[in-house]
């Protein structure tokens, strides 16, 4: 099984990078700041985890601090998974 840090840098090395290996992608490398991601791409990787890890996203949690790495999207996704367990 596919690790959610490796599923999530995945989807967006195809979707955004559009498959491109030589592009270094960092766990803390910023998807803005690097141009990686707009905010059409925003939603796009929002459908994506809400549609793969069947989540709900709200607009306030929009904000950089959830979205702009694949640490923060990790970190992001298993806080929205852990609360749908409670």
């Amino acid at each position: 099984m596919e690790s959610l840090d490796q599923e999530i840098r995945d989807f967006v090395r195809e979707n955004f990078l559009f498959g491109d290996d030589s592009e270094n992608l960092e766990d803390d490398t910023s998807f803005l700041e690097q141009g990686y991601i707009d905010s059409t791409g925003v939603l796009e990787l929002v459908t994506f985890l809400e549609q793969r890890f069947g989540i709900e996203i709200a607009d306030d949690e929009l904000v950089p601090e959830n979205l702009d790495s694949i640490r923060r999207v990790v970190a992001f996704v298993e806080s929205k998974l852990q609360g749908a367990e409670v």
